[in-house]
């Protein structure tokens, strides 16, 4: 059964001994998130994915053992380094994308920017309530005609005496129904700006999003803003243009590039245990060439996709990490976390489309993980660019 599976039990998921590239505070930090997971989440998730459910009070809990925005210097936040971060991210998704897509969201796409581009007054105000998990954020960017384009978002931003006015709809967007703050991109007359919006403002809208087959742990929402008014100093007063929400969306990506390794060992480890369980022709099914090969080959991309999101981690530790390297882990450790699950998904045969497993509910999920913050074409497209210098978006 899927609370029996731990992430990181006793399998041989660690055949490269990467844990003797962390040092001690990084392996705490991981061990204290998977003891989390294993207690708070395992038990409960496959309920909450079949109910299409996130309990909000795990958004205190999580900010209890430090975990939003812990990659953050100050108002509250760890300010872990990014390995750590990384490794929270791959313990969080290993128990569901939604639990880690909750993180991320908080963390990297409504905490960053106002840490990054905020005033002071606005990091004072917002940080540390979200950092305890006492304000939950959002960040609203995709619009139903503007996803792998933001540039064409149609979300406008008016100046009306001191005051902005904002008019748009935002879609796909998580945390949206829960959140008490918004960041939302818009257009204005000098370039596209971020704002600070609380949620309980007159003319903004959450609609929930139902009938999703995948990040059913996690609400997704359309926001509609209708004349919503904000005082002037609700802007982001350190960016405009789309370097503002492009840098949040490389922010969450790294925790992506971690994240999928997660969902794919756990995938991974249920398969193992499974196999040497599950006896066919009168021995376990794992003795047999077929199904060894297909464990080797899970275990192979796991630990690849570890030893790729330590590097990259090192080096946006050290500060030389691109974005088109970012692009080059998301696309690829999250490809090779649902190929990962699709082959452990076969391994479990029909007992593999249950809830009683965490493998088709890690399935579904990285098929959105796949698409969000970025498309896999899109980052195709990026490393394309960075390997011939053309350009291929239009």
């Amino acid at each position: 059964m899927s609370s029996t599976i731990r992430p990181g039990g006793e399998t041989p998921n660690d055949f490269l001994q990467i844990d003797s590239l962390l040092d001690d505070e990084e392996r705490l930090i991981r061990d204290t998130v998977r003891e989390f997971v294993g207690d708070r989440v395992l038990p409960n998730v496959a309920e909450w994915f079949e109910e299409g459910y996130l309990p909000k009070e795990l958004a205190r809990e999580m900010g209890a053992i430090g975990l939003l925005g812990m990659h953050l210097d100050g108002y509250g936040c760890a300010g872990t380094n990014a390995v750590s971060y990384g490794l929270a991210c791959t313990e969080l998704e290993a128990g569901d994308s939604g639990i880690r897509s909750f993180v991320s969201v908080q963390g990297s796409l409504a905490m960053y920017p106002i840490w990054a581009f905020g005033s002071e007054e606005q990091k004072q105000q917002w940080l540390p309530g979200m950092a305890s998990g006492e304000i939950i954020g959002c960040f609203g960017l995709t619009e139903p005609d503007a996803g792998s384009d933001p540039g064409a978002m149609r979300t406008r931003a008016r100046r009306d005496g001191e005051d902005w006015v904002i008019d748009g709809t935002k879609m796909w967007i998580t945390n949206g129904g829960i959140a008490d703050v918004a960041v939302v991109w818009a257009q204005t007359d000098e370039g596209i700006r971020g704002f600070i919006v609380p949620t309980d403002t007159p003319g903004f809208t959450a609609n929930d999003i139902h009938h999703k087959l995948s990040l059913r742990a996690s609400i997704t929402s359309e926001l509609v803003l209708d004349g919503v008014r904000l005082p002037a100093d609700a802007a982001l007063p350190g960016v405009i243009g789309l370097k503002g929400p492009l840098s949040c969306l490389n922010e969450a990506r790294f925790g992506i590039l971690f994240g999928a390794v997660g969902a794919g060992r756990a995938s991974y480890e249920a398969a193992l245990a499974y196999a040497k369980e599950r006896v066919q022709f009168g021995k376990p099914i794992a003795s047999y060439q077929l199904t060894q090969r297909k464990l080797v080959e899970m275990m192979v991309k796991i630990n690849k996709g570890m030893l790729l999101s330590v590097h990259l981690g090192r080096k946006h530790d050290d500060g030389t990490l691109t974005s088109e390297q970012i692009s080059f882990g998301k696309m690829e450790n999250v490809r090779t976390g649902l190929e990962v699950a699709r082959e452990a998904r076969s391994i479990l045969g029909a007992n593999g489309i249950t809830l009683d497993y965490p493998v088709i509910r890690h399935m579904n999920n990285l098929e959105s993980v796949i698409t969000y913050e970025g498309t896999n074409e899109v980052h195709t497209l990026v490393l394309g660019q960075a390997i011939t210098g053309i350009p291929a978006f239009n």
